[in-house]
């Protein structure tokens, strides 16, 4: 596409932003700008100017935005662009990882710990250092853990209890060969400073750096691109839209950016191409009362449009029915679908009551935030099966999986294991090894036994391993001994013979990677465990392996997929690893209404929108002004962005009175409401019986959207 073509699709702004290609370029783009618009032009315009592909490297924040970022790109260069690296951030620091970890002592073939596995080796390294269960509330340590990892918080007298913690936790994953998300970006960030060989090599690669949502980055992420970038590079974002400081995110970036790039130009893009006139007015009003922030006034061609209607109801049942009964009414006179509608609430536990409404109307709704398909217990499972097929070391995973389904390995076992494991500064599958050479003589691999070296460390290890052929009188010598039972043996050797075998299986060349995992499920007889778990509910056990049933057709989804050319068990396992809530597809969205969390709805937008519980406490939420001034500001950026998601109409409702507890209180409405120029504003008055001529319009309007 040449420049006079540019010219024609993009608003003078978005074609400065596209065509300019060298250099640092800071875009400031507001809500509904066409962002992702002028992102994938650019990248177009760069490689019809001759850059190369391999030259390029676009970095955004979900699977789901790199997914629509390459398909937009493939769509306007018709072209397969197989060596275009457009990725998330923790993405493209597993590629490189995989390539480089060695350097840092780890094996390439590691495994990526998520949140689950992470409180597992907190648990367990904290139990090895004596501490009591209270002292382990693993939730607020592994958030202690991850502000340290990425420089959020330093170690003083407040956490310092915890440093040892720290310490074990860490050699721990080294020892199981893992690393856990925030080392997803720490570790290359280490491994560029301490091998500029590795810095060099991508620095001579990527010399064209883009990056999206720039106001969500972190502190580390930061670090990273500017690791990375030489020269060319642009970043993409709106500091009004900064809203994850919880999670890391430093709007300040872009002061940092400015600072860094002195050279650097900039572009604002301030038309709107979603939102009616009043919508942005409205938003333009809220947002100017911050004061830390790039000045800018978003406008739209698209028209005055509605009023913003508040609605003061008595308590969140009427505020839910009042939600219900409105949508429901603007579906008839509108002629509008369900998934028009988006409900924004400011947290989760704010939603029972719109549900219970939503149920009572009969309006089908998807509420986001839910259960993750990958957390599932069952999927797990299976999961967890495949990680210690991949990687032997994986001790979260091997503990998850070495009794289910139950084959006899209970809990005095694996302790046992674990002390071993422990004196041997081994994993548990070595342990499980060395244990098999003592009392078996061999580990079995196949059809053949191991060599002299191997029985000469079974004979080795007799000064700690003691087969339980017969009981010991409590208080004997031999009592401190490591024991086993002759069952408990066959169970571990056949536990290790499955493990074995299965990896063999699945790390076998060519695809079918889904019948493989199939099989697997099938040897370790899951179906009877999910039977035996659920003894009175069939249904019950039924819909979780439907759960797995899904699994497996979308691992074949994904290895039968033209565009994938690793559909191996590494690769398949770093993707449900990356993969996260919000990136998941579900095609049960079409046709329901949209209940949300604020947080969630970023990047989201639809015809009409409702936020409910503006209320002082609620949004500014009470926290935030325990935080000052920047608590405040940042909630203000919350309900702005929850305005700038309505493309047509958008109510407000806060409630008098509101139940908290098991007391109710009297709620005082968000001062963020009277930020909203009062011209913009209609109090909506609840609407009267509906006369006999409306009815029947109403009526034929429903027969017309059923008949189309």
């Amino acid at each position: 596409m040449n420049l006079s073509e540019l010219k024609k699709e993009l608003n003078p702004e978005q074609f400065r932003a596209v065509s300019t290609t060298d250099g640092a370029l800071l875009i400031i783009a507001g809500a509904g700008s066409g962002k992702t618009r002028v992102i994938t032009f650019r990248i177009a315009h760069m490689l019809d100017t001759g850059i190369p592909q391999s030259a390029i490297l676009a970095l955004t924040f979900t699977n789901k935005a790199a997914r629509e970022m390459e398909e937009r790109v493939k769509a306007l260069t018709q072209k397969k662009l197989q060596n275009l690296t457009v990725s998330t951030f923790h993405a493209f620091g597993v590629r490189i990882l995989r390539q480089d970890i060695d350097k840092l002592g780890w094996r390439t073939n590691f495994s990526i710990y998520d949140d689950t596995d992470r409180n597992q080796l907190i648990k367990e390294s904290g139990r090895e250092l004596g501490f009591t269960a209270d002292a382990l509330d693993v939730y607020s340590i592994g958030n202690l853990f991850s502000n340290i990892k990425t420089g959020r918080k330093t170690w003083e007298s407040a956490n310092d209890q915890y440093r040892q913690l720290y310490e074990s936790y860490q050699e721990g994953l080294k020892l199981y060969n893992a690393v856990d998300f925030d080392d997803l970006i720490g570790l290359p960030i280490r491994l560029f400073k301490e091998h500029p060989d590795v810095l060099a090599r991508y620095r001579d690669r990527y010399k064209y750096i883009m990056v999206d949502e720039f106001q969500d980055t972190s502190l580390q992420q930061y670090e990273f691109m500017h690791l990375l970038a030489d020269k060319n590079v642009a970043v993409v974002g709106d500091d009004d839209q900064s809203i994850y400081s919880w999670r890391g995110a430093n709007y300040e970036n872009i002061v940092m950016f400015e600072r860094d790039f002195p050279h650097v130009q900039e572009i604002r893009l301030e038309q709107n191409y979603r939102s009616t006139e009043t919508i942005l007015a409205a938003a333009n009003g809220v947002i100017s009362h911050n004061t830390n922030r790039k000045d800018k006034s978003l406008w739209s061609g698209n028209g005055s449009g509605k009023p913003i209607e508040i609605y003061m109801p008595e308590n969140e049942a009427d505020e839910a029915d009042f939600i219900s009964e409105t949508i429901q009414s603007i579906c008839m006179e509108e002629r509008r679908n369900y998934d028009d509608f988006g409900i924004l609430i400011r947290a989760n536990t704010l939603s029972r009551a719109l549900e219970e409404s939503f149920l009572e109307h009969n309006i089908p709704y998807t509420m986001s935030g839910g259960t993750s398909f990958f957390q599932r217990k069952e999927i797990k499972d299976v999961i967890s099966y495949l990680r210690v097929c991949a990687n032997h070391d994986d001790d979260i995973n091997l503990i998850r999986i070495i009794n289910t389904p139950r084959r006899g390995i209970g809990r005095t076992t694996i302790e046992q294991l674990n002390s071993i494991a422990a004196s041997r500064h081994c994993s548990l599958w070595d342990a499980i090894e060395s244990v098999i050479r003592y009392c078996n003589g061999y580990v079995k691999t196949g059809d053949e036994e191991l060599d002299a070296e191997a029985e000469s460390e079974a004979e080795d290890n007799r000064d700690w391993f003691k087969l339980d052929s017969s009981p010991q009188e409590e208080g004997s010598p031999e009592s401190a001994v490591f024991r086993l039972g002759a069952k408990t043996v066959a169970d571990l050797q056949a536990f290790h013979d499955l493990i074995v075998s299965q990896r063999s299986q699945l790390l076998s060349g060519g695809k079918g990677l889904a019948k493989k995992v199939r099989a697997m499920i099938d040897e370790v007889n899951y179906w009877d465990f999910l039977l035996a778990e659920n003894p009175k509910s069939e249904k019950a056990a039924r819909f979780k392996f439907l759960n797995i049933e899904s699994l497996l057709n979308s691992i074949e989804m994904w290895e039968n997929n033209p565009d994938n050319f690793d559909a191996g068990l590494y690769a398949y396992l770093n993707r449900v690893t990356l993969l996260s809530r919000d990136d998941m597809e579900d095609d049960s969205l079409k046709g329901k209404v949209n209940l949300m969390t604020i947080h969630a709805s970023k990047g989201l937008e639809f015809p009409v929108v409702f936020i409910a519980g503006c209320e002082e406490g609620i949004i500014p939420h009470a926290r935030s002004l325990e935080d000052g001034e920047g608590g405040i500001e940042e909630e203000r950026r919350l309900f702005y962005v929850a305005i700038t998601r309505a493309r047509d109409k958008l109510f407000l409702s806060s409630c008098r009175h509101r139940r908290r507890m098991q007391s109710v209180i009297e709620c005082t409405p968000s001062p963020f409401l009277d930020e909203i120029p009062p011209q913009l504003v209609e109090y909506h008055e609840p609407q009267g019986e509906v006369s006999n001529e409306d009815a029947l319009k109403f009526l034929e309007n429903m027969k017309k959207k059923f008949i189309m």
